[in-house]
């Protein structure tokens, strides 16, 4: 599995995003990560990018996320690694961050919205626990806008759970107390992944069948070629969001 995320993102964190290295590299800009900066790194999974932005820059990292099992891997990739700044890691809701307000410099989240129903929550929750000279980048994979009721639902069906929002993602950002900075298009880095990961689970798909079976690799693989085909129809965006509070 490892093997298959590097060369699907060019990391080995076990990641469930589909941010690659050089994204992470991006945010890492994007957000002026440095020693003496904190990050909260939302729906953090077993640590990917997270613990890569904090090596890489020597920020001060806070991950959070549910389930205990990435968490737990987290932790242990966190003791490997030997962090130049503090790492804390929480099991903890996105919507009910359990941080005082103002307490980070910079936020981050890979793909998460598109996987929570309460997105508008979220993003109020994020609101509240930066500071006010900080900032929050975030991706995220949206259904494109004003298709036919048709298209739509072949949309909704390839891409992650909660990818409908009633709201377009500046809106919410706006009725949530962000103002927008910066809004760049990854969808053509999306289907470049995507095709990656089709391609590596074919030529490994003896090892994965030994490891999953054959029945939930067979649903992988045609999950990632119907989500292939919405890309292919221009259905599916993913974008990367810059925001600033408002």
């Amino acid at each position: 599995m490892l093997d298959i995320e590097r060369q699907v993102c060019g990391c080995d964190y076990g990641g469930c995003s589909w941010t690659t290295r050089s994204e992470a590299e991006s945010f890492a800009t994007l957000l002026g990560l440095r020693p003496g900066r904190r990050l909260l790194d939302l729906g953090a999974g077993s640590g990917w990018p997270g613990l890569y932005l904090a090596r890489i820059s020597g920020c001060d990292l806070t991950l959070i996320d549910l389930p205990l099992a990435g968490l737990r891997l987290a932790a242990e990739r966190r003791a490997r690694d030997a962090l130049p700044g503090g790492c804390w890691i929480a099991a903890a809701d996105a919507t009910e961050l359990p941080f005082r307000d103002g307490t980070f410099d910079a936020l981050s989240h890979s793909d998460l919205l598109c996987c929570l129903r309460q997105k508008r929550a979220a993003l109020a929750a994020c609101r509240r626990v930066i500071r006010p000279t900080g900032c929050m980048a975030f991706t995220v994979i949206s259904v494109v806008p004003d298709l036919a009721e048709d298209a739509r639902r072949r949309a909704v069906a390839a891409g992650p759970e909660f990818i409908e929002t009633s709201t377009p993602y500046p809106g919410l950002l706006e009725d949530t107390g962000w103002s927008l900075q910066d809004r760049q298009d990854l969808t053509a880095a999306y289907e470049a992944s995507l095709r990656r990961q089709l391609q590596a689970d074919e030529a490994r798909r003896s090892a994965l069948e030994e490891l999953m079976g054959r029945a939930l690799v067979t649903d992988r693989l045609a999950h990632w070629r119907h989500e292939l085909a919405a890309l292919d129809e221009g259905l599916l965006r993913r974008e990367l969001y810059l925001a600033v509070p408002a």
